[in-house]
This record gives structure tokens, sequence and C-alpha cells, in this order.
């Protein structure tokens, strides 16, 4: 995938709303603008801050001081600001009471229990609540553009190729496969660092059994955590699956790593036998097919606003 078609179908993965989990670490991030889009401006912070949401995820660790990755998070930033101010500009607003409708839904999805949770997580990120909500109404803005510009209908989508997907992309191992996360405690030399070590394992776990999720200890305490997908049970080391034998789904226990002591979430188990069905997966397909077509066609207009518009790249 290349130019602007690249950049959108990157944004899509790229969630505004993902900012709030990226809480600066370390050094202050020393501001300046990297980027001019008509009259708004992309500071570095702001940069920085979709970056570091991103190393969340499974492998993007490793690309955040790669500079052809930053610029990439940038183009789509800069895609960001046309669609949004293209929205105003077409009289596209959203009211307060959907505003407080999407805040919740967000809140869900990311197992905030309630407002302190929340609260907890915006004084990690330095982000306020006002802050937080432009970013909502700035993303449904954008969704709603895409409404407008592409039309009420959706992009059709062959039973060959529903098919096609369900056949060579649905997993149909058989056996056990298990749904990880892991949240990990630096590896000490000593006797005195592993015991110290074993007691704050032992004190995450007293505070996951007291509601805590794994989420919330790796902001809580600065800790790594990694979301490991599903894998089959046959491809662990055998002390590994006979420990996660023990374990029902969300369930959590503490194991030894060669990268030191874990907890351990067991998210979800499905055994070969419970393959979803291609009746089940087929609307799933589709819907997944025609979000990915109307990405292309979004990044085909976001084209034409670049033609127009005044921008200026300073990274």
């Amino acid at each position: 995938m290349t130019g602007m078609m690249a950049r959108w179908g990157f944004y899509g993965m790229v969630l505004v709303l993902a900012a709030v989990w990226a809480a600066p670490t370390g050094a202050e991030v020393v501001d300046r603008i990297v980027a001019v889009v008509n009259d708004e401006v992309i500071s570095q912070s702001e940069l920085e801050m979709m970056i570091k949401s991103l190393q969340f995820r499974p492998g993007m660790e490793s690309k955040a001081q790669d500079k052809a990755f930053q610029r990439e998070i940038l183009e789509a930033l800069i895609d960001q600001k046309l669609a949004n101010a293209e929205a105003k500009r077409r009289g596209l607003s959203v009211s307060d009471k959907e505003l407080e409708a999407a805040l919740e839904d967000f809140k869900q999805q990311n197992r905030l229990k309630d407002d302190a949770a929340l609260q907890e997580a915006l004084g990690k990120a330095h982000m306020t609540l006002s802050e937080l909500k432009e970013r909502i109404r700035g993303q449904i803005l954008q969704d709603r553009l895409m409404a407008v510009v592409l039309g009420p209908n959706l992009p059709s989508v062959s039973e060959s190729e529903v098919r096609r997907i369900y056949e060579t992309e649905v997993p149909k191992e058989k056996g056990t496969r298990v749904h990880l996360k892991v949240l990990t405690l630096p590896a000490g030399a000593s006797p005195e660092q592993q015991e110290e070590a074993r007691k704050k394992a032992e004190a995450l776990l007293r505070e996951h059994k007291e509601g805590a999720d794994l989420e919330t200890l790796s902001r809580r305490h600065g800790l790594s955590l990694q979301d490991l997908g599903a894998m089959a049970e046959d491809d662990l080391a055998p002390q590994l699956a006979g420990f996660l034998r023990k374990l029902q789904p969300r369930q959590v226990g503490v194991v030894q790593s060669p990268q030191g002591l874990q907890l351990v979430e067991l998210v979800s188990r499905r055994t070969g036998s419970e393959t979803r069905s291609y009746e089940e997966m087929a609307p799933r397909i589709r819907q997944a097919l025609q979000r990915q077509e109307m990405g292309k066609r979004f990044g085909e207009y976001l084209k034409t606003l670049r033609q127009k518009a005044h921008i200026k790249i300073m990274l």
C-alpha cells in the first residue's frame, strides 16, 4: 500500500482516543511545531503522544524511533486535521448528549469502571477531561464526514470473497488455543532483588483480586504489558501449559520466566471443536471488508483536500 492509501489505511489503526494511554515517561518533550495544516499546527508533543500510544500494540515498540514510522504517523495526523476542518465547514456537529454517550462507550471499551478510573488514566496521560472530549468529538465528526462523502450505500462484497477470507484467515486449528496477557516485572540478579520482585508480584496479585485489571496495573506501576493474542497450547513450554490448565478464563497467576516474574492472565481458552461456523463469521467478515473499501475511497477524497490545502512539514 502506497501514498494516500497507505496513510489512510494506517490511520485506521492510529485511533486518536488511544492517546489517553500514552502517559509521558522519562524526560519531557521539548515542544515545537512539526507541521502546519492551513491555520492549524501539529506539535512535537502531539506526534509523540500518538507514537507512544502505539507502543502498547504488539510489534510496535521497536518502531518508535524509526523516522519513516514517525513520518507515517505525522501524515495520518495531517489527514485528521483536514478531515475535521472539512466536517466543520460542512456544518457537521456533535451534540452534548451524543458526546456523553460516546464517552460512556469509551469508558466501557477501555474497562474504566467508573469516573475515578477515567480520571486516573487522564492524569497519567497529562490530559484533561475536556481534551479527551474534544478528541472524541473529532473522531465522531470524521465518521460523519465519511458517511456524507461516500453516501449511504455500503460497498458490495461478493459471497466468494467472504468465503475465501473465511477459509484462509479464520483459525481452524485442532486442539486448544489460549489467549494470554503478560505483565512483566524486571528481573533481578541478586537474591535480595528476586525476593523484592516476589513481594511486588504478590502485591500486584492482591490489587488484581481487589478489582484492578492488568491494564490498570501496567499504567499504575509503569510495567510492561503485552497482549500475546491467541496461540496453540501445544506450542507453549510444558511447564507453562500445565500452569495455564489450572486457570479459568480471566484468572491471573504468577510465573517465573527468563525475563523475570510475570503476571499471566488467561483471557480465553478455545478448543478446535469450537471453531466458529461460516454462518456466524460471514456477517463480520463482510462488514470488515466493507470498512476496508470505505477507507480506501475516503483516502481518495482526502487526496482532494490535500491538493487544496496549505501544508508545511518541518519534521
